[in-house]
């Protein structure tokens, strides 16, 4: 059965909040950001930060997990058999035997994450924020922040599968 590094994926769910500081800072997307939806100082600090930041932290987590299912190719094959190798036929060992760590890279991980923000992250955002009456450079900071975000959280959760096996690069 495939395991899941614990590891990895908490070290991906940090990755919102990184990218988000450096992102949303007035010196890069902050302050067209500030404009675009409408955010002002005041808004800004009415907020409680620490419930904020505990649940980023937990919803990244809910993501990072949910990463592995699209970036690493083996989760399907397991789950053909529903997880559990005990109903497997020889068939199933002689592939994971072939292909058990096929495509297991950060820049693997990086594409499919950044395939999902393009054809999943922007519609549903995108079709929000035209309801909401949200201007396209709204759509497109934030999308911009979720590619960038997404396609490195992919990019750690395929390529980092043990504590000594992080791969920049697809192996085969």
């Amino acid at each position: 059965m495939l395991q899941f590094n614990f590891l990895a994926i908490l070290v991906a769910a940090l990755v919102p909040l990184i990218i988000g500081f450096i992102w949303y800072h007035p010196k890069v997307a902050g302050t067209a950001w500030m404009k675009a939806s409408g955010m002002t100082e005041e808004k800004m600090k009415g907020g409680n930060m620490a419930m904020i930041f505990i649940f980023t932290l937990i919803l990244s987590f809910f993501i990072s997990f949910f990463m592995q299912f699209l970036t690493i190719h083996q989760f399907g094959a397991s789950g053909m058999m529903g997880g559990d190798e005990s109903h497997a036929t020889p068939s199933y060992f002689t592939f994971m035997k072939e292909y058990g760590m096929a495509y297991r890279s950060f820049g693997h991980g990086a594409l499919h994450g950044f395939l999902a923000v393009l054809f999943f992250v922007f519609p549903i955002f995108a079709i929000n924020a035209m309801f909401e009456r949200r201007s396209w450079k709204y759509i497109f900071i934030n999308v911009a922040y979720w590619a960038i975000t997404i396609t490195i959280m992919g990019g750690l959760i395929c390529g980092w599968y043990a504590a000594d096996g992080f791969h920049w690069v697809t192996q085969k």
